[in-house]
């Protein structure tokens, strides 16, 4: 009897499994569909950078744009060292991750150690809700709040400044660090915790010295992800930031950034087809390269550091 009662559901779930689903078939080909597009997408940006930029590389040494100091492309004598751009890019993101990495940092694990889950369930909301803002609207707020504040503070600033866009940035990039932080730290078996309180270790202790180094690797993605995220950003370094290229480690001066640059001439007032425009393509060719650097450290830094438990 008990054998009879026991059958019935292994046969059903060989049927079941064994029985033709017309629309399995189907539902396959859409998911690879859809993931072909992204594939076709990634090489056509690809294809299109690299074909935009060969005619300017074939007027411009690849030496000379890689290591030149002056960048003045509309300009007669044109100078297409893009140095100045890179400098000011570099010091807008290095300057919005002094700010976001550590604050992004500090949020997670109060949000993951600390918080209550009532506190957590509101805290997190709120803090995701910067994630919706529009870039141009931290632009405008970096020029009118952050800048005019800056100014009582150094009376030296200049009203477009590499300072007033990191700070914008960090703001902008807060959540994107905090949520992926706190992620990381929350999938840390709690066998590693309770093992250290038992040991006689204290909150702090078992937050900074056992959870963020089992953490290490899905934060540093993070860091790294947020980067990425700030290099890329155009409207805030465009409204803020300013156009001024060049090489300068003073974060109250204007710069300009490659992708501030690609807003400008992007405008529509330098003529398709000549040199000045096809900087753009170049600009843009080096950003990408610089962005997927980044990622694949970000996929050699998992790898590296990543922690398997059972």
């Amino acid at each position: 009897m008990t054998e009879s009662i026991g059958t019935p559901p292994a046969a059903t779930a060989i049927e079941l499994s064994g029985r033709p689903r017309p629309f399995e078939g189907f539902l396959r080909w859409i998911f690879a569909a859809c993931a072909l597009v992204s594939v076709l997408t990634t090489f056509g940006i690809i294809w299109v950078l690299f074909q935009e930029s060969l005619p300017f590389f074939m007027h411009v040494p690849i030496t000379e744009f890689l290591t030149g100091t002056q960048w003045t492309p509309q300009f007669e004598p044109a100078r297409f060292g893009v140095l100045p751009l890179v400098c000011g890019t570099f010091l807008v993101t290095i300057g919005a991750a002094c700010f976001t990495l550590p604050l992004g940092l500090l949020s997670a694990i109060y949000l993951s150690e600390y918080a209550s889950p009532r506190a957590r369930s509101v805290l997190k909301p709120i803090l995701e809700v910067l994630a919706g803002v529009p870039t141009v609207v931290y632009g405008f707020f970096a020029l009118i709040f952050i800048t005019p504040v800056l100014q009582m503070v150094f009376p030296q600033t200049e009203v477009f400044n590499a300072l007033s866009a990191s700070i914008a940035m960090s703001i902008m990039t807060l959540p994107l660090v905090s949520s992926l932080c706190e992620d990381a730290l929350h999938v840390v078996p709690p066998g590693l915790r309770e093992g250290a309180y038992a040991l006689g270790a204290t909150k702090m202790e078992v937050s900074t010295q056992v959870v963020v180094p089992a953490a290490l690797s899905g934060i540093g993605a993070a860091f790294i992800l947020a980067l990425s995220r700030a290099i890329g950003e155009t409207m805030i370094v465009a409204l803020a930031a300013g156009s001024t290229p060049k090489v300068t480690l003073n974060p109250l001066e204007s710069v300009q950034t490659m992708t501030g640059y690609i807003v400008q001439i992007s405008m529509g007032d330098v003529p398709h087809g000549t040199t000045s425009y096809q900087t753009i393509f170049a600009v843009g060719l080096l950003l990408f390269f610089i962005t997927v650097g980044m990622n694949l450290l970000s996929i050699a830094l998992v790898k590296k550091y990543r922690q398997k438990y059972d």
